[in-house]
């Protein structure tokens, strides 16, 4: 399979623009990228400029802090699937976690897992914040939630996905959800490895310069 399609597309900043998304969106057709991952208010747009296409619509849910309550982002996911997200990557309450408050974390996972249905829902563990046994722990949460994906981070924290944390999301699952990498991931060599250690989904703004072979600026995500 081409690395574009382990490709979500993604531009979450906040000064994003409408002719922003319109390029993301565009750049995603042309290179067959999985899929444009956009902030929920862009979802319409984003599901407009890639219709016809093989290009999915991913919104991201509670980003980027995941502090809102779970009714927020319960609004906000359904909202996304109605005006026409085919995924959703949700971020999860940091806090809770640090709290060691697991069933608020699973719980929450799961409310947005039924609204989600039979779309993917991709968990946001945000692994910089986290301990090792808390990235494990954080993972079986989302499995036991019934997540499709464990995500690594948001990108706008203090550190993106590693070599490391892949591999304890990978242990922690068992084969039970997928793994997606983002934050930092800016060049082919870095994209390939992860795929090599089995992740299938890569979480970049970098898309265009990875599948040339080229290496992103270090501010991209």
């Amino acid at each position: 399979m081409s690395i574009a399609k382990y490709i979500d597309h993604t531009l979450l900043a906040a000064n994003a623009t409408q002719d922003q998304i319109v390029q993301l969106c565009k750049e995603a057709k042309e290179h067959h990228f999985f899929s444009v991952c956009v902030n929920s208010g862009y979802v319409p747009l984003a599901k407009k400029e890639t219709e016809g296409s093989d290009v999915a619509v991913c919104s991201v849910v509670g980003f980027p802090l995941g502090q809102m309550d779970t009714a927020s982002k319960i609004f906000e996911t359904k909202t996304a699937i109605e005006n026409g997200a085919d995924e959703i990557d949700m971020v999860i309450n940091v806090g809770k976690m640090l709290d060691g408050d697991h069933e608020y974390v699973q719980n929450e996972i799961s409310e947005l897992k039924k609204v989600v249905g039979d779309r993917v829902l991709k968990v946001i563990i945000e692994t910089c914040y986290l301990s090792k046994e808390q990235i494990a722990e954080a993972s079986k949460l989302s499995i036991n939630a019934n997540a499709d994906f464990v995500k690594t981070s948001t990108g706008f924290g203090t550190g993106g996905a590693t070599y490391e944390d892949i591999q304890i999301m990978k242990d922690a699952v068992a084969g039970k959800a997928q793994l997606k990498a983002s934050g930092g991931v800016r060049d082919y060599e870095t994209a390939q490895k992860y795929i090599d250690m089995g992740v299938t989904r890569l979480g970049t703004s970098s898309g265009i310069k990875i599948i040339s072979g080229g290496t992103a600026d270090e501010g991209s995500y």
